[in-house]
């Protein structure tokens, strides 16, 4: 696979990842209270969660390997990197 299609694709999983992150922060700060927004989020989190350390790791080891980066993919991993820190010090 084209290596600019592949960095494009992390990157957009990575924004991904991050939004939902920050519509679940949202929808706690705002107090909605849906079943619906409940269970949709009770499924998936733990998905969301592996998914984030897995491209977390992923994108580390790309931006370890790869002397050219793209600006949007360097972007992402630190923008996953960041809500990374704010997901596990929201658990303690």
């Amino acid at each position: 696979m084209n290596k600019i299609v592949i960095e494009k694709s992390i990157a957009f999983i990575n924004f991904t990842i991050v939004i939902y992150f920050a519509l679940i922060y949202l929808i706690n700060y705002y107090n909605v209270d849906s079943i619906i927004l409940g269970v949709i989020r009770e499924i998936m989190t733990i998905p969301f969660l592996l998914a984030q350390m897995a491209f977390l790791i992923i994108g580390i080891k790309l931006l370890l390997s790869k002397k050219k980066l793209m600006i949007l993919t360097t972007a992402s991993i630190l923008v996953l990197f960041v809500c990374f820190l704010a997901t596990v010090i929201s658990f303690f």
